[in-house]
């Protein structure tokens, strides 16, 4: 049994529900979760990564630093850093930037910690770790709605293995993503690990 309140992947019985309206339905779930279980399923998530992983070395990494009721994957960043090369987004306008990690970060907008701005102009990277409020049948993303990693992925050289990260399963049965919005590799919430 899933130790996630409810989430389970979610059947629509309207045809016409919009990836707007799917999107406010999966940050309900994810606040939820959140709020029940989120040492558990922090830790259930982090196992997942690091499994999928395995024993990587010398690979740059695109990371989040969690925010809200995002999967907490600190612990995945401390045991990674040792050996490879993390990057974390700064903020540019309606998109961001990859910046190495380098602590103390600093409160930015919205209550987001960033690290300071770098002039290390990167753009392959092997492996991304992106949050998702939604995943649709298609295995694209669905984020808050800014389209900051969708403005990002394309300014890469190629598309790295990204891992799309969820403290809370939030799948729909139907596609709802545009064409830009990005597809990910996998998908990790505490209820394992699933090839999209």
């Amino acid at each position: 049994m899933s130790n996630c309140i409810e989430c389970l992947i979610i059947t629509h019985k309207e045809l016409n529900m919009t990836k707007n309206e799917f999107r406010i339905q999966c940050i309900e779930r994810q606040k939820l979760a959140y709020k029940y279980n989120k040492t558990y399923n922090n830790a259930v998530i982090n196992k997942n990564i690091q499994k999928t992983l395995g024993r990587i070395r010398r690979q740059k990494i695109l990371l989040y630093w969690p925010f809200g009721f995002e999967a907490d994957i600190r612990k995945t960043i401390f045991k990674l850093r040792a050996k490879n090369s993390l990057y974390l987004p700064f903020m540019e306008g309606e998109s961001f930037k990859m910046v190495p990690l380098r602590l103390p970060l600093e409160r930015k907008a919205f209550g987001i910690y960033e690290p300071r701005n770098s002039n290390l102009k990167l753009k392959n990277i092997t492996i991304a770790i992106v949050p998702v409020v939604g995943v649709d049948v298609t295995g694209a993303r669905i984020g808050f709605g800014k389209g900051m990693y969708d403005r990002f992925f394309p300014t890469l050289k190629t598309k790295p293995f990204t891992i799309f990260v969820q403290s809370c399963s939030c799948v729909s049965s139907l596609s709802l993503c545009d064409d830009y919005d990005i597809v990910g590799d996998v998908h990790i919430t505490p209820d394992g690990v699933r090839s999209l």
